[in-house]
Formats: C-alpha cells, sequence, structure tokens
C-alpha cells in the first residue's frame, strides 16, 4: 500500500527520469536501509531472511519505479547473491575488477538504456546484400565491430563508420577494424546522419521514437535506416527481414523520402 501511494505521488515521479541502473541501485539502497531498519526494531531473525526480504523490496521497488521484468529479479537477487559470494571468501579485488569491466562495456546501458546487443553473422549478410554501390554506412551503437567487419569483408567497396559510447567496446572495435573502418568515441545523438547511404542501428526499443526523429530530419531521400529486431512506434517498415537466427532477431528498414 505505502509503495504504490508513495509512486503515485507528485514528489516521486523524478526517479522515472533517472537512467534504470541509476534508479535500480537508488532502489538496492533504500530497500537496505528498510529491512535494516525493521531488523534493528524486531531485533529477531536470522541475517539471511533480513537479506531476502531487502531484495523483495527493492524489486517491489524497481516494479513501482516502471522498470523491465528483468531489472526487478536482479533486484531480487542481488543482496542476496553478493551476501553468499562474500561468504565464500573471493578476494575483493575480483569484484573491483568486475565492476571496472561492467562499468567498461555497459556505458550506454546506464546513460541512454542502451545495452551491449551482438548482431549475427546473417544480419551483416542481409544487410551487405542491400547495400547500394560505393555505400557510406554508420552503424550507431557498434559494439565490439562485428557487423562492420563482416560488412568490410563481404562489401569492400563500402566506406564504413561506427560510433560507440562504451570505451572498452570502441577500443576493441577500433583496434580489431584499424585501416577498414572510422569508428568514433563519443554519443550516437551527435553523430551526423546526413552524408550517409545506410544507417544501422541494433539499440534497444527506449530510443527508436527519438533515433527515428533525427533519422527524418538528417537523412537524404532513397537513403535507408536500418534496425536490428527494434521497431518505430506507430511507423512500419518498408521491409522486414527475419534473420532465422539464434535470437529470432529481423531487421526492419525504412527507405528515407
Amino acid at each position: 500500500m505505502w509503495l504504490g501511494t508513495w509512486m503515485s505521488s507528485t514528489d516521486a515521479a523524478w526517479p522515472r527520469r533517472l537512467p534504470p541502473a541509476v534508479a535500480a541501485l537508488a532502489a538496492q539502497c533504500a530497500a537496505l536501509i528498510a529491512a535494516a531498519s525493521l531488523a534493528r526494531g524486531f531485533q529477531a531473525g536470522p541475517l539471511p531472511a533480513w537479506i531476502a526480504l531487502a531484495g523483495l523490496i527493492a524489486a517491489l521497488l524497481n516494479r513501482g519505479l516502471g522498470l523491465p521484468l528483468w531489472w526487478q529479479l536482479i533486484g531480487l537477487t542481488f543482496l542476496p547473491l553478493l551476501w553468499l559470494t562474500l561468504q565464500s571468501g573471493i578476494e575483493p579485488t575480483w569484484f573491483l575488477a568486475a565492476f571496472l569491466l561492467l562499468g567498461l562495456t555497459s556505458l550506454g546501458a546506464i546513460r541512454g538504456r542502451v545495452p551491449l546487443y551482438l548482431s549475427s553473422p546473417r544480419a551483416a549478410a542481409e544487410l551487405a546484400a542491400r547495400l547500394p554501390e560505393r555505400a557510406r554506412v554508420l552503424d550507431l551503437g557498434c559494439g565490439l565491430g562485428g557487423p562492420l567487419a563482416r560488412l568490410k569483408a563481404l562489401r569492400p567497396d563500402a566506406t564504413l563508420q561506427g560510433v560507440e559510447a562504451a570505451p572498452l567496446n570502441w577500443l576493441i572495435a577500433r583496434l580489431r577494424l584499424w585501416g577498414r573502418a572510422r569508428i568514433r568515441l563519443g554519443d550516437l545523438w551527435h553523430a551526423d546522419l546526413s552524408c550517409q547511404d545506410v544507417v544501422y542501428a541494433y539499440l534497444s526499443p527506449v530510443p527508436m521514437a527519438r533515433l527515428w526523429e533525427k533519422a527524418r530530419a538528417e537523412m537524404t531521400p532513397g537513403s535507408l535506416f536500418i534496425s536490428n529486431s527494434f521497431s518505430i512506434p506507430g511507423i512500419e517498415p518498408d521491409e522486414v527481414v527475419e534473420l532465422h537466427d539464434l535470437t529470432h532477431a529481423r531487421l526492419l528498414i525504412w527507405r528515407m523520402r
């Protein structure tokens, strides 16, 4: 009852505007404080039970914040799994290393709700078949550079560019495509789409409406905007290509007018 009342109040509207990772972290902290306060007040029950309660509160907070189911599951299990891991006696340095690695590879998920998705070889093959002669191609959120590397092998005539926000992903892609494609570290919203024949994106549902507005404003008539799996709300694609890969992905293709 108290959770629904709090989430429906106008003062609580601001957490919904936070990036999901920040909102989930705030929920974890609030859940830990709430469980610790209850444990101190009742002064009963084993520690694992209070940790489990903190996980349940975090999951309910994530649900109240409108976060997807997988964030709710993270909220439910994070603190219990952390406690179990600490009981195992693993060197704390490994946790720091894992945290740094996650931050360096997941900056897009933290800032723009865009996790790292890896395109299948089938996606690159279908892209290559649709490129015009000497096409200029931009991969928004190019990750580790897999699609661009495959495109260059299939279509050496194409001029390839990529933009990536996560530093480690960018470095891997840049080294992987050294001399074959231009890979820029930065925000996809600052990328210039006006000189591209094909813009490819494998992002998430969250930025698609805004990205479509950017594409309509900048891309030239006849150029192709291609999204892997994620649709644009209310805008039907000109072509849908089923990839028949392990993730059941598909290419959604719009020809700009």
